[in-house]
């Protein structure tokens, strides 16, 4: 198995880190990571698209690991997120990709593919369904939930990094990648990551080794880049109103875990069941696997399974044959 390539690329005014695996000649899959995460979320989806003949591409979003964390909160937009994605793949001169994303990462994929689906072969996304845009700001969408939500925790500029200062980061990725709970609320008075629990043991799917990885590229880059997307929020619902109505045109399959968070809370459950996401989305699939939130390192097997189903369908017979 080929190993693992590491660059970096200028590309749109910052220095973005990629990690790629698989013949540069293959089909391009490009996977985008969530929060907290780095590349290094698919390390166990890389490896199976490469074996699969796929081009398998990971990013540092910016804010992360070894990409650049420009320090103003307003370089983190949805459009400033999208624009070094369209620069990179300009950068490797791939008109056209299959992308897969999860959580913040999905929610990026659907923006490219809201704003260039000229550029998306076909997309799959993990956890967060795409939701066109409300009659209200997000925080203001929100504000029934109280101080206590993490988006609403996440506002204050160094708010919430003086709150991760009092664990080690180590314990403070822990903490989110232990999540099962549905409502990310902490009770009045509390921070949220004081709420939230470590588990004393390790968790079943992530590796001492893999954890203290992350924990090293958080350590450097700390976490104010991954925080300062919650506070472009407000920012990206004012600049998307162009868009308010648009639907997902590219094909796109959705992929739930039945034990994430939100699923009641964001109402995420009963959105995709009803329907509601296959009239914003009208070329989709819909797949709801056991697991939690971190859904592609809980169940590697059964997500590359259902990514290879779906991107299958898509490979051209001179792409089979090579």
């Amino acid at each position: 198995m080929e190993e693992v390539r590491h660059w970096n690329a200028a590309v749109n005014g910052i220095s973005l880190h990629v990690a790629e695996q698989g013949s540069a000649d293959g089909p391009a899959v490009l996977l985008i990571h969530g929060f907290p995460e780095l590349w290094l979320s698919w390390r166990h989806q890389m490896p199976a698209l490469a074996a699969r003949g796929f081009r398998a591409i990971a990013p540092d979003l910016r804010g992360y690991g070894d990409s650049d964390a420009p320090t103003d909160p307003a370089a983190y937009s949805v459009f400033h997120i999208v624009g070094d994605i369209v620069a990179l793949l300009n950068h490797l001169r791939l008109p056209k990709v299959f992308v897969v994303g999860h959580d913040w990462g999905a929610l990026v994929a659907w923006h490219l593919s809201l704003f260039r689906p000229d550029m998306v072969r076909a997309l799959v996304t993990l956890g967060v369904p795409y939701f066109p845009r409300g009659p209200n700001p997000t925080t203001e969408s929100f504000a029934a939930l109280g101080d206590g939500f993490y988006i609403a925790q996440f506002q204050e500029p160094g708010r919430a990094e003086r709150a991760f200062g009092r664990y080690d980061v180590a314990t403070v990725l822990k903490k989110f990648y232990a999540m099962q709970i549905d409502e990310l609320v902490a009770p009045p008075g509390v921070e949220l990551i004081d709420f939230l629990e470590a588990p004393s043991s390790p968790l079943p799917w992530i590796t001492e080794e893999e954890l203290a990885q992350y924990a090293e590229k958080f350590h450097k880059s700390g976490f104010t880049g991954p925080l300062n997307y919650y506070r472009m929020l407000d920012t990206n619902w004012r600049l998307t109103a162009p868009w308010n109505g648009a639907k997902i045109t590219v094909p796109a399959k959705f992929i739930l875990a039945d034990k994430d968070v939100g699923l009641q809370s964001f109402g995420i459950e009963h959105y995709v069941k009803s329907g509601g996401l296959k009239s914003n989305v009208p070329d989709l699939e819909v797949a709801i696997i056991e697991g939690h939130h971190f859904l592609q390192q809980e169940q590697p097997e059964r997500v590359n399974s259902e990514i290879f189903s779906f991107l299958d369908k898509f490979i051209t017979a001179e792409e089979e044959s090579a």
